[in-house]
C-alpha cells in the first residue's frame, strides 16, 4: 500500500474549484493490473461534465477526474506480461488520472508512442482518435478535397487539422482569435478564418469558405461547435458533401434544414468514436493500432500549450472553460514540468 495525493470530487456541483486536494491510500496492483506514476494528465471536457453531474457516465463518489495521462511503471500485478517496472506508458481511464499514483488494468495501457513527451503522449488518445473515426471511418474523406475544420483552435479541432492533412486533405480551420489561429497555420491549414464579429458574435463565414474553395464549398465540414456554426456551415458545404457533428460546444443543439440537405445531396453524420469501439471492439482496436502506428511513426503531433502542476489542477480546467487553450493542457506530477509551450 502507498499514499499519494489526488484531486477529487466529494459532491456534484457546477463550481469546478469544489474538487479537493486528499492524501489517499493505494493498494498493491491486482492481478492484472499495473501501478503507474502518473506524470501528465490531458484535461478534458468530461472532466469538467462529470465534476457537475452532467456527463452520461457518473462515478461514484469521490472520484478523481481526468481519463488520459502517460507515466511511468512502478509495480507490475500478477497475471500481466509485456510491462515492467520503469516503463514509459500511455494510458486511459473514464476517471481517476488526477492523482500521482493509480492502479491501471493492463489492458488499458500501451508504450507512449516513438519519441513523444509524457504531455504529447497524455493528449493525443481521445482527441486524435475522435478526428480519425470521423474523418476515414464517418467521413471518408479523400486526398485533395477540402477540409472545413471548426474550433480548430481546440484539442479535436487541432487533432482534425492534423489527421485531414496527413490523409492530403486541403484544410480550412475556423475559431475565435486571430492569436489562436496563427498557430493552425503555423501547424500545416492551408488556410483559416476568425469567425467572431468585433462583439463576439458570430461573423458569416460562408462566403469566405467558398471563395476558398472556388466551388460550393467544402466538402467535409468537421463540427464540434454547433449551433449558428452548423447552420452557417449547411449554406458552405459542397454539392454531396458531408458534415460531421461531433458535439456542441456553443451549447446549441441546432436543427437541420431538410430542404438543404435534399436540395445539395449532402449528408449529416453523428460520430461517436468511442462507441464505435464499445459496439464493434474488433473495429475499435482497429482504429485504435492505426493511430498509434501513426503516432509512433510521428505522423501525428499533439499541441500542448500550457501545464499545471496537481496543486493547480483547478486552474487547468478552469483555462478549458474559459476557452483560452490552445490545442491541449494537462496536469502534470511527480516533478514532470513542460519546458516551452507545444512540448
Amino acid at each position: 500500500m502507498r499514499e499519494t495525493r489526488a484531486y477529487r470530487c466529494h459532491a456534484i456541483s457546477e463550481d469546478i474549484g469544489s474538487i479537493t486536494l486528499d492524501s489517499v491510500l493505494v493498494e498493491d496492483p491486482g492481478p492484472g493490473e499495473v501501478q503507474i506514476n502518473v506524470k501528465a494528465c490531458s484535461v478534458n471536457f468530461p472532466d469538467l461534465l462529470m465534476i457537475q453531474g452532467k456527463y452520461q457516465f457518473k462515478p461514484n463518489l469521490p472520484f478523481a477526474p481526468g481519463g488520459e495521462a502517460s507515466g511511468d511503471v512502478i509495480a507490475v500485478g500478477s497475471e500481466v506480461s509485456g510491462l515492467k517496472e520503469g516503463d514509459r506508458v500511455v494510458f486511459g481511464s473514464r476517471h481517476g488520472c488526477f492523482a500521482e499514483t493509480l492502479n491501471v488494468s493492463a489492458d488499458a495501457i500501451n508504450p507512449i508512442p516513438g519519441s513523444m513527451t509524457y504531455a504529447k503522449a497524455a493528449s493525443y488518445g481521445t482527441a486524435y482518435q475522435t478526428a480519425y473515426v470521423a474523418l476515414t471511418h464517418r467521413g471518408n474523406l479523400q486526398p485533395g478535397e477540402w477540409l472545413l475544420v471548426h474550433g480548430a483552435t481546440g484539442g479535436v479541432g487541432m487533432a482534425a487539422v492534423d489527421i485531414g492533412k496527413y490523409l492530403g486533405a486541403r484544410v480550412i480551420g475556423t475559431g475565435g482569435t486571430d492569436a489562436k489561429l496563427a498557430v493552425v497555420k503555423s501547424r500545416g491549414a492551408d488556410e483559416v478564418i476568425n469567425y467572431t464579429q468585433a462583439d463576439g458574435s458570430l461573423g458569416g463565414f460562408r462566403d469566405r469558405v467558398k471563395s476558398i474553395t472556388g466551388t460550393g464549398g467544402a466538402d467535409v465540414i468537421y463540427d464540434p461547435v454547433g449551433g449558428d456554426v452548423f447552420d452557417e456551415s449547411m449554406r458552405c458545404v459542397n454539392w454531396g458533401g458531408r458534415i460531421l457533428t461531433i458535439g456542441f460546444t456553443s451549447g446549441r443543439w441546432p436543427q437541420a434544414a431538410v430542404n438543404l440537405i435534399l436540395i445539395k445531396q449532402i449528408a449529416v453524420i453523428g460520430v461517436r468514436a468511442g462507441e464505435v469501439g464499445r459496439r464493434d471492439p474488433q473495429l475499435g482496436r482497429k482504429f485504435h493500432n492505426e493511430l498509434y502506428q501513426l503516432a509512433n511513426e510521428g505522423l501525428i503531433d499533439p499541441y500542448v500549450c500550457a501545464g499545471f502542476p496537481l496543486e493547480r489542477a483547478v486552474d487547468a480546467m478552469r483555462m478549458l472553460e474559459n476557452r483560452e487553450v490552445v490545442g491541449k493542457c494537462v496536469v502534470t506530477m511527480n516533478g514532470y514540468e513542460l519546458e516551452t509551450s507545444g512540448v
